[in-house]
Parts: C-alpha cells; sequence; structure tokens
C-alpha cells in the first residue's frame, strides 16, 4: 500500500504537467485558428486582404519609415535654387490652382515622399527611384486629408506607400489602395512634368523649389541610385517583363478608357512635335518641353496625366500596353 502511494505522488507532477501541456497545446490550436493568428505581416502591416499576391509584396530593406517621408517642407525662390541646382539636375515640377512648385529628384531619392499643400488642396509628392517614376497624387478622401509615409515594402519593384490614417497600402503606379481599410479606394493623380531644373526653371522663372532644409542629415549631393540606373538589371522581381525596349528606357505610360499605351521618349524626341495620336478612342496631342519629356493633351485642351518611368516598371502593371512606334 504505501509503494502504491508513493508511485502515485511520484507520478503526479508527470499527470500534471502532461495535463497542462495538453492545456497548452488545445489553446495554441484554438489561437491559431482565430483569424488574428493567421495574419500576414510585413513591416507591421496586415496582407491578407491585398488585391494583389501577398507572395509578391516584398521587403525592399529598410522598415516602415527606415525611409522618411518629409513631412513639414521648406521652399526657396528660383534664383537661390539656381545656385544650388546644376542645370541637367531633374525636378518633379508641378502647377495647380496657381501655385508652381519643384522638388529635386536629388532630395526624393532619399524621401520618396513629400507631404505639401497647394494652397487648400493637400498633395503627396513621391519618386520611387527603382523605377524613376513620380507621382503627384490629391491626398484627400471623403473630405479628409491622407497623409502618406514609406512603408518600406514593394510590389513588382515599385514603392508601396502607406496612408497614417488608415495604415492601408499603395501602389504608386496604380494609384489604388491594395491592403487594409480603403482597399480598393483610387487617389485623382495631377499632371507633373519629370524634367531637368534648366527647363523647368526657364518656363516658370517664379517658381517654388523644395529646399534640402529637410530636418534630415543625407548628402543629397550623391545619388544612391547612380549605377542601377546603368545597368540593364533589377534589384527585385517583378511579375512580367518585356525584352521590347531595354528594361530602363524610360517611356511615360498613358491610359485612356482602360487602353494602355508607353511612349518612349527617345522615340518622340525623334518626330517632329507637336505630335498626334489616338488611344482610346481618344484623340491626343503630345508636345515636348526643352528636355525632351512629354505632355499629353486631349482635343479640348485638357491635360491628361501621365506615368513617367522606366519600361519595365510601366509593363510590370500593363503587360497588355501598346508601345508608340511600334
Amino acid at each position: 500500500m504505501k509503494l502504491i502511494h508513493a508511485r502515485f505522488h511520484h507520478c503526479l507532477p508527470r499527470a500534471r504537467y502532461i495535463m497542462a501541456l495538453a492545456g497548452l497545446l488545445t489553446g495554441l490550436l484554438l489561437i491559431s485558428s482565430s483569424p488574428s493568428a493567421q495574419d500576414t505581416r510585413l513591416n507591421g502591416f496586415v496582407l491578407d486582404d491585398a488585391l494583389v499576391p501577398v507572395n509578391e509584396i516584398l521587403p525592399g530593406g529598410p522598415p516602415r519609415d527606415g525611409i522618411p517621408a518629409i513631412d513639414k517642407p521648406v521652399f526657396i525662390g528660383a534664383p537661390e535654387a539656381d545656385k544650388i541646382l546644376s542645370p541637367e539636375d531633374e525636378v518633379i515640377g508641378l502647377v495647380h490652382l496657381g501655385h508652381v512648385k519643384a522638388y529635386p529628384v536629388a532630395i526624393l531619392n532619399w524621401h520618396e515622399v513629400v507631404n505639401d499643400r497647394l494652397g487648400e488642396a493637400p498633395v503627396a509628392v513621391t519618386y520611387c527611384p527603382l523605377c524613376a517614376t513620380a507621382a503627384v497624387f490629391i491626398a484627400e478622401l471623403d473630405g479628409k486629408t491622407l497623409e502618406f509615409g514609406v512603408s518600406g515594402l514593394l510590389y513588382n519593384s515599385n514603392v508601396l506607400l502607406y496612408d497614417r490614417q488608415s495604415e492601408s497600402l499603395w501602389s504608386q503606379i496604380m494609384a489604388q489602395a491594395i491592403s487594409g481599410p480603403m482597399k480598393g479606394r483610387m487617389l485623382s493623380t495631377l499632371p507633373l512634368s519629370l524634367t531637368s531644373w534648366q527647363s523647368w526653371y526657364r518656363r516658370y522663372p517664379n517658381t517654388r523649389v523644395l529646399s534640402a532644409d529637410t530636418g534630415y542629415f543625407r548628402d543629397y549631393g550623391r545619388d544612391p541610385y547612380q549605377r542601377y540606373a546603368t545597368i540593364n538589371k533589377l534589384m527585385f522581381p517583378v511579375r512580367s517583363q518585356s525584352r521590347a525596349l531595354p528594361l530602363k528606357e524610360m517611356v511615360t505610360g498613358l491610359v485612356v478608357n482602360g487602353e494602355a499605351k508607353a511612349y518612349p521618349h527617345r522615340v518622340l524626341n525623334k518626330s517632329a512635335a507637336p505630335v498626334y495620336d489616338t488611344l482610346g478612342g481618344q484623340r491626343l496631342r503630345i508636345t515636348l518641353d526643352p528636355a525632351g519629356n512629354p505632355h499629353f493633351f486631349t482635343e479640348d485642351g485638357r491635360e491628361l496625366s501621365g506615368q513617367p518611368g522606366y519600361w519595365f516598371a510601366w509593363f510590370a502593371f500593363y503587360p497588355e500596353t501598346a508601345i508608340f512606334g511600334q
């Protein structure tokens, strides 16, 4: 009897351990079956509801906000900027509601987003160095202003922005939220000029220019993507590729009534301006600025918002695109 009693007490801790372990495993199974435990997260963003394949959303290296957006931009006059910028330096030029501004790409290379206002209109000026794509968005939906940051994630090698209000992820080239509470919503884009400082300054001598006084210590005189721009290789995979043009040939992409076309700058510059074309049943007039960058107008004179950038980036999002001149 004493032996049985001793064995019982000897086995009791093990039994309790087994029961506790079983309870723990059951709890883990219950937790893992709950929706929150199945969340696919990158850089803190939930991706389960994404409009694009989750396995094609990739970390670019920096964490969320590791590339800091400029939230309090400071501007200087054109004569002062002309002492700093070289004639061939690229800028994103913007004219809207009577306001004229230029945003040097040398600064956007390090920040990718400028949250700004043109009068009462909130705008997000964005640039993706991996794709050489510039886009300016009206940063407002349903009467509410949105502020954007850099998520540190990429889709088709293109920057995924996020709005701080809902933490939805936005594709720059798609101009659309691909995940989060805003999923499926679109942002309006503004026509822009991705052009040389010399060309912009000559056309708009009263322009205001984003200052290097950003509040961050960066070597704005150094282009961290200089070598990348010269080689016919990508750093990150994309869904579709085409060798119809060199991967990094500059084009401006345009979508009219559901039809997409890429306009190689090299081809346009060999044509006598203005150039005329038809896309999506719409007759277009194409003009070139002094630096050879195109602008697209409808027959009634309305300027359309094109997407300048590398050929590979446009094709990755619009594999059914036509190519002007082919």
